[in-house]
């Protein structure tokens, strides 16, 4: 009775801190260029003329003319400098944004690292402080930076985005906005000079910026988005429906690459379904903490904190009998999905020999579990 009560106290204290913290509104884009910082600015002008305190908390305009026009008549707060190595740098300043308490701030480049000594790390954190103290915030990011797409767009334009934000945090906006443009208008763009200076345009041409790659990655961004209004719907439409309610478990060894894949895909697949999440690693007795190499327990490290950040609860059991161990994980977590990666590395060898694969096959579709195999 105690421990429901404790529940329900806690329950009630997360509604209010909720109430509390200010919303959260995302403009997301397909590449540089399609317009997120120049919408805000213009959201920023027409919020002011409603009498709504609202400032500009950090804009990076790239000295677009058109963009930088905006900033004109608007209340900007002035950024911290730093010095970095010799240099004189600016950023963000986070508490003087708390101190004067805007009802809205603008913060542009969601995804960005801050200089080092800086309080947080990455400019999202530093949004997550400024909504915990109640100031509602539009901010800006590309689908390149949203951590769980990383290997799509790697695939895409062959280029290794180094600044990502976990998709939790996306997940945590009241509101996701798409900044749409047809791939023939963004070249268009830069090739008018509006996206880039003129010596930097052939070469975003021949990379970045080419008709098939802006498809793909503008696909992405209208999946993403469509995705969020789901969860938006699921959470705040009443059902008149019973739904299963997805629970998803993904299945990793101590393969670096491979394990990296499957949190990516099983994050998407949790966050399409706006479901909870779990990722097992299953130690057997060939890979206890004296015998596993010393490479292969940083990568495992470091996929336990790629897994927590985009919203996964890790769990990690000791066992010989590796389907024994995922059915336990499955009827204690009430997983109704199990993800698995393609069968070549040696925990999957052993899944998929026969007998094991069909015990633990015949164990989930019994239960009316489903098993995906990731490529």
């Amino acid at each position: 009775m105690d421990a429901e009560k404790e529940k329900n106290v806690k329950h009630f204290l997360d509604l209010i801190q909720k109430s509390r913290k200010g919303k959260f509104k995302v403009y997301i884009g397909m590449s540089a260029g399609v317009g997120k910082t120049y919408r805000m600015l213009q959201e920023a002008h027409t919020l002011l003329k409603k009498g709504i305190d609202v400032k500009i908390g950090y804009i990076e305009t790239h000295n677009r003319k058109e963009t930088h026009e905006l900033l004109a008549g608007l209340p900007v707060i002035p950024r911290r400098t730093i010095f970095y190595k010799g240099k004189e740098l600016e950023e963000m300043d986070v508490q003087a944004i708390i101190n004067l308490r805007p009802e809205i701030v603008i913060v542009d480049e969601l995804a960005h690292t801050n200089i080092e000594g800086s309080k947080n790390e990455k400019r999202w954190q530093d949004v997550l402080e400024i909504l915990d103290a109640g100031i509602n915030v539009i901010s800006a990011v590309n689908i390149q930076h949203i951590e769980s797409l990383n290997q799509n767009v790697k695939d895409i334009t062959n280029v290794d985005v180094q600044e990502r934000v976990p998709d939790n945090v996306l997940r945590l906006a009241d509101e996701v906005v798409n900044i749409d443009l047809t791939s023939d208008e963004l070249i268009t763009r830069l090739k008018e000079g509006k996206i880039y200076t003129e010596d930097k345009i052939q070469a975003a041409l021949n990379n970045f910026f080419k008709s098939d790659q802006i498809l793909q990655l503008r696909e992405l961004a209208l999946k993403e988005v469509a995705s969020q209004v789901v969860r938006k719907v699921e959470n705040e439409v009443p059902k008149n429906v019973a739904l299963r309610h997805e629970k998803l478990l993904a299945c990793i060894s101590s393969n670096d690459k491979t394990a990296k894949i499957v949190i990516r895909k099983t994050a998407r697949l949790a966050s399409y379904y706006n479901s909870n999440w779990y990722v097992l690693y299953i130690e057997t007795p060939k890979e206890s903490s004296d015998k596993i190499a010393l490479d292969k327990q940083r990568y495992l490290i470091n996929n336990f904190k790629l897994a927590t950040e985009l919203g996964a609860e890790v769990i990690k059991v000791q066992s010989s009998n590796i389907t024994d161990a995922i059915l336990d994980v499955v009827e204690q977590k009430d997983i109704t999905t199990v993800c698995i990666g393609k069968p070549h590395l040696n925990l999957f060898k052993v899944i998929l020999s026969t007998n094991v694969f069909n015990k633990l096959l015949n164990n989930l579709s019994s239960s009316n579990i489903d098993l995906v195999i990731l490529s």
